[in-house]
């Protein structure tokens, strides 16, 4: 249970440090990166299972994880500007 945590705050920091990277912006800190990380993990995995495409391993959940981080990235600058 607690390696499963582990796993999920790793896979939560590197998706969120990537999708940061790539969206080039300002950046959000370490702890909102985190939870972008996990949140885009479950909206990428949900976005991606409803459309037929399943990743497996670490790789595959790293990826899932950055679709979904950049995502909602794009979301929220969307919500800044309105």
């Amino acid at each position: 249970m607690l390696t499963n945590f582990i796993w999920w705050i790793i896979v939560g920091l590197i998706a969120g440090w990537a999708a940061g990277k790539i969206m080039r912006g300002g950046g959000y800190g370490p702890v909102m990166d985190i939870i972008l990380g996990v949140v885009g993990a479950v909206v990428g995995g949900w976005l991606l299972g409803a459309l037929g495409i399943y990743a497996g391993g670490l790789i595959g959940t790293i990826v899932v994880a950055i679709i979904g981080a950049m995502l909602l990235i794009w979301i929220s600058r969307l919500l800044k500007k309105a």
